[in-house]
């Protein structure tokens, strides 16, 4: 059984009497991983339950007081009980329904819930639940947990320490290949056939995210999907009005989609480093895509790397991918002149990353003026062929 590197983080959360709230883009794995708690609470003779709430008898019981919960669980006398809850946004008010329970029933009640979508978290979970509640996002997979998907855990070990053995290298660079290709959805990485990865990419974006699309009543769902894929096609510096100056519409709505998909976890953005006010981008953020597979599938191109013109600004997302799963948001940072002078990556206001494809597209005289400007941050190169070499922690 293969368990995701955050099931330690949330197995130990289970002591705490706070709500534990999984959150994360559709198909990333939430009702797997709740399950893989579920079985392994069991064999150790814990007592548990698992409501999803995508039926909807139970959702209609539900919704209309939160004690009928004891309708749907059977009795558990005394006994503490460990309790899953998929999909909880599917509450009308799952605030209330959560602070409820917590308040009453807290001592003999562990709740473990998901959620698909923080757009609706965010828009119900409201501050009644300070307090109570901890929340833990689930991404896609990352690379180590790519690896271990495809039985190569005991390689993990290598990425990103400073040096790969000769051994290992070739096999790295083909996997890292795919990874490049398709991302890190479950499905999708377990798949074998590529036909088959290109298909089941389709139907998270068609039928998934177009569904974030439509029960959040947006007035455009088509619009919210060709956004998305200009965004695709367009990683790095975001300018909505540019976007909506080509649509033709206002860049108020541009900005609401992209809120949406931001908040779906389906993106993200990193805000400009300063410390010169006058000369150096204050406001414009630059967009990442959360998974490479799909931002694959929006640009319509499966070609690897080597073979595309976009192969830099793929490379850049990877990398912006590792920095996210080491770092909070708020340590990651780029940085940009009004002369449109530009370092990829600032990492906790320490040290300075540019990537570029291959080690010959660097031009140091172009970086001059930063290191001028922040001789304290020192700038490191990432290129493919040391992209998993580098160590991404420290200024090595």
């Amino acid at each position: 059984m293969k368990h995701r590197t955050l099931f330690k983080t949330l197995w130990n959360h289970l002591s705490k009497k706070q709500i534990t709230l999984l959150v994360g883009a559709r198909q990333t794995g939430k009702t797997t991983l709740m399950q893989q708690m579920q079985s392994k609470l069991e064999k150790e003779g814990k007592l548990t339950f698992f409501i999803s709430l995508e039926d909807p008898e139970i959702l209609q019981l539900l919704d209309e007081h939160p004690r009928n919960l004891f309708q749907v669980i059977p009795p558990y006398n005394n006994k503490k009980v460990i309790l899953f809850i998929d999909e909880i946004q599917y509450l009308r008010d799952p605030t209330n329904f959560l602070k409820y329970h917590y308040d009453l029933n807290r001592d003999s009640i562990k709740f473990v819930v998901s959620g698909s979508s923080a757009f609706y978290i965010d828009k119900k979970f409201k501050d009644s639940l300070a307090g109570r509640k901890r929340i833990f996002i689930l991404p896609t997979l990352n690379f180590e947990e790519f690896l271990i998907f495809k039985n190569r855990s005991e390689i993990t070990s290598f990425i990103n320490s400073g040096s790969i053995p000769e051994m290992y290298k070739s096999e790295l660079q083909k996997w890292l290949n795919e990874y490049l290709l398709f991302g890190g959805y479950p499905e999708v990485v377990m798949e074998e056939e590529l036909s088959e990865k290109k298909l089941i990419l389709g139907e998270i974006a068609d039928s998934y995210i177009k569904k974030d699309a439509l029960e959040s009543k947006l007035k455009y769902p088509d619009l919210y999907m060709k956004i998305f894929k200009i965004l695709s096609s367009r990683s790095g510096l975001f300018n909505s009005s540019s976007i909506a100056k080509n649509l033709k519409i206002k860049y108020q709505t541009i900005n609401t989609y992209v809120e949406l998909m931001e908040s779906s976890f389906h993106i993200t953005k990193i805000l400009p480093f300063y410390r010169n006010v006058e000369k150096e981008l204050r406001k414009m953020p630059k967009i990442y895509l959360n998974d490479l597979g799909l931002r694959n599938y929006f640009v319509g191109n499966f070609k690897p790397i080597a073979l595309r013109i976009d192969k830099g600004e793929l490379l850049e997302n990877f990398v912006f991918r590792r920095f996210y799963d080491f770092y909070s948001i708020d340590d990651i940072r780029f940085w940009r002149t009004q002369k449109k002078q530009e370092v990829d990556f600032i990492i906790q206001e320490s040290r300075a990353y540019e990537v570029k494809y291959s080690k010959k597209a660097f031009n140091p005289s172009k970086y001059r003026y930063f290191e001028t400007k922040y001789p304290d941050l020192p700038l490191n190169l990432i290129h493919l062929d040391n992209v998993l070499e580098i160590n991404l922690k420290s200024n090595k």
